[in-house]
């Protein structure tokens, strides 16, 4: 799948675990196309990987922070609901203004590996 906002830097910790972290800014005539792809990035995460979603330290395979920025509001925390496959809450733009969107995805080897093949990372 090719992103289209969503840049990822790559980085990996001396235990393995690999982290991918994005940000894309857009006005709201964009908004829809930026949590679409970042709904399907995290839809097929879970479709793949769902039972093994968590920290690392408790055992899990992947994990992820999602977060919207505002003009003049403070960071707001993004959850992905699996069952919608919807972003809660929905993004929204304030009048014309630019969102900034912010996502931190992270995993083992086994997870890695996929999650690079299937975004071309």
């Amino acid at each position: 799948m090719a992103l289209q906002f969503l840049d990822f830097d790559y980085s990996e910790a001396e235990d393995g675990v690999a982290t991918w972290d994005a940000i894309a800014s857009v006005p709201q005539a964009r908004l829809d196309a930026l949590a679409q792809e970042a709904q399907s990035i995290l839809a097929w995460a879970c479709a793949e990987f769902g039972a093994l979603h968590g920290p690392h330290e408790e055992g899990g395979l992947w994990q992820y922070d999602l977060q919207c920025e505002r003009p003049g509001q403070p960071l707001q925390e993004i959850r992905f609901d699996e069952a919608r496959e919807a972003l809660v809450p929905a993004l929204q733009a304030e009048g014309d203004g630019r969102v900034t969107l912010t996502l931190s995805v992270s995993g083992l080897p086994a997870f890695a590996e996929a999650f690079a093949a299937r975004f071309g990372l």
